[in-house]
């Protein structure tokens, strides 16, 4: 009989301590979602300010902040293979354009010297011009890096996105390691 208290007394402690835990666990699901719906309302605000806000004119300052601070949709292609194949189609013909258009004597001065392949980051808008051109890794020539930022503004602009990509994009930013040889590479 005492045994069977005993049990009955543990099982009641340990069905407590459940409710306790449960009690605990809801109480933070309702926190995080408290929090979930708070920024959902400042992202429903600032988004209602800035349709508010008149359209910026031509002669509006460019955007400076860090891409990772702006509000358009960003495609990122830092290798050669994303599910998007729009994405990477897109990328492949920015390469082909690089790659067929840059003759070697663009860059052929600068790639005598020692060098390392330059690792760029290139940001283009679904119109096709460029809105950033960032090295990951310089190639340690400053002349060779300011010849490659020439180069992807000299081709400027861009095909615009086509209509799938437009659709899931604003800006697609590609990474290409650069080579140079008896021509220019992206790789």
């Amino acid at each position: 009989m005492a045994r069977a208290d005993a049990a009955r007394a543990e099982a009641a402690r340990v069905a407590a301590e459940r409710a306790v835990d449960d009690a605990r666990r809801e109480a933070a699901r309702r926190a995080i979602g408290r929090q979930l719906d708070e920024e959902a309302a400042q992202r429903e605000a600032a988004a209602k300010a800035a349709a508010a806000r008149p359209a910026p004119s031509a002669s509006a300052a460019a955007d400076t902040r860090p891409s990772s601070w702006s509000s358009q949709r960003r495609g990122r292609l830092f290798g050669r293979i994303d599910p998007d194949a729009e994405l990477v189609a897109y990328a492949e013909a920015f390469g082909r354009r690089i790659n067929l258009n840059l003759g070697p004597e663009l860059m052929r001065e600068a790639a005598r010297q020692a060098h390392r392949s330059p690792l760029v980051t290139v940001a283009i808008r679904r119109d096709g011009t460029v809105e950033s051109v960032v090295f990951v890794t310089s190639s340690g020539v400053p002349a060779l890096d300011e010849a490659v930022r020439r180069a992807v503004l000299q081709l400027a602009p861009y095909p615009p996105f086509p209509p799938l990509l437009a659709a899931s994009y604003d800006v697609v930013e590609i990474r290409r390691s650069w080579s140079f040889s008896s021509g220019v590479w992206l790789q």
